[in-house]
C-alpha cells in the first residue's frame, strides 16, 4: 500500500563550489539536535578521524579516477568517517518522524550514493589542495576539530569538523564552511526535491538514484 505524502516547505538554496566540495569530503553535512551522552572519544581521537578522512578524500583526488570509479571511491570514504544514518536522516529534516521504517533502509543508501555522485562530479577541480588541522575542543558533547582549507585560486578558509562516538564509534555528523552549515545546506536541497514530489517518500527515493 503507498504510504501517505508528507507535507513539506522548504526554500531552495545555492552552494557556492568550494563549499559543495567540502560537503562531501566531509561527506556532507547540521543535526537537529546535538549528541546528549558522556562519551570516550578524546582530542587525539577526534583529530585522528579527521586527518585519516581528509588523507583519503585527498588520495582520491590525486588518483586520476574519474567517473563511477571515483564516486566509488567517495562512497566507502563517507561510509568509513561519517555517521551515514545520522547525516541521512538530518537531511531529511521533519519528514524522517513520519516515513517507515522500510522506507528509511531505502533511503539511506539513496541519499549517499546521491552525494557522492553530487560532489565527485566537481572533484576534478580541486587536484592539488590540501587541509590543515589546526585544533580540536569540547562543544557540549561531541568534539569540533578545526581545519583551513588551502584551494588554488582561493584564500585559505576554516572549515569545522563535528566529531562523536554516540553510533558507538568515531564518526563526524556535521561540517561548518565559513560559518555556513552544510547538512542544513542538504537538508534545505532534499526538502525541495521532496516539496517538487508532493511529500512522497518513494518519489524522493527514487529522485535520489539518478539525481546529483
Amino acid at each position: 500500500m503507498q504510504m501517505p505524502m508528507i507535507p513539506t516547505k522548504t526554500p531552495m538554496a545555492h552552494e557556492p563550489t568550494r563549499r559543495g566540495f567540502v560537503a562531501l569530503a566531509a561527506g556532507a553535512v547540521a543535526l537537529a539536535a546535538a549528541p546528549q551522552r558522556a562519551f570516550a572519544l578524546n582530542d587525539a581521537e577526534a583529530r585522528t578521524l579527521i586527518n585519516s578522512a581528509l588523507g583519503e578524500v585527498n588520495a582520491a583526488i590525486d588518483s586520476g579516477k574519474q567517473g563511477a570509479a571515483l564516486y566509488a571511491a567517495f562512497d566507502q570514504i563517507f561510509v568509513r568517517y561519517a555517521d551515514v544514518n545520522v547525516i541521512a536522516r538530518s537531511a531529511l529534516g521533519v519528514a524522517a518522524r513520519q516515513i517507515s521504517a522500510a522506507q528509511m533502509k531505502a533511503y539511506v543508501p539513496a541519499f549517499r550514493g546521491y552525494i557522492a555522485r553530487k560532489y565527485g562530479r566537481r572533484f576534478h577541480e580541486f587536484e592539488g589542495s590540501h587541509f590543515e588541522i589546526t585544533g580540536a575542543r569540547v562543544v557540549k558533547s561531541f568534539y569540533e576539530v578545526k581545519s583551513i582549507a588551502y584551494m588554488k585560486g582561493e584564500a585559505p578558509f576554516e572549515v569545522l569538523w563535528h566529531v562523536s562516538d554516540k553510533s558507538g564509534k568515531d564518526l563526524f555528523f556535521n561540517i561548518i564552511i565559513e560559518g555556513v552549515n552544510m547538512l542544513a545546506s542538504e537538508r534545505t536541497e532534499i526538502g525541495a526535491m521532496l516539496d517538487r514530489r508532493k511529500g512522497n517518500i518513494d518519489g524522493l527515493i527514487a529522485d535520489l538514484k539518478t539525481a546529483g
